[in-house]
């Protein structure tokens, strides 16, 4: 069997999950065509908004210099599909 490993590129679209405090207003969505976000709780019971979207490194650092304009904390960030 051969594993096809691939390399993290600032190019290459890949899916990240991001998490932030609070339930976002799903206009907010329209930020970026194709990201997907549900609200659920933490282990307090907080809403918390899980983002999932597929962008690149550049398109990675708008959003999350958009957050932090708005003034949300990152919970966590994290490559989903990375190799």
């Amino acid at each position: 069997m051969k594993i096809n490993k691939q390399k993290l590129t600032l190019d290459r679209p890949v899916t990240y999950q991001i998490i932030v405090p609070g339930a976002l207003d799903k206009k907010w969505l329209d930020w970026n065509g194709g990201m997907s976000a549900t609200v659920e709780s933490d282990k307090s019971g907080n809403p918390i908004t899980v983002l999932t979207l597929t962008v690149d490194q550049a398109a990675l650092q708008g959003l999350l210099r958009h957050l932090y304009s708005l003034g949300l904390p990152l919970i966590s960030a994290i490559c989903v599909d990375c190799a």
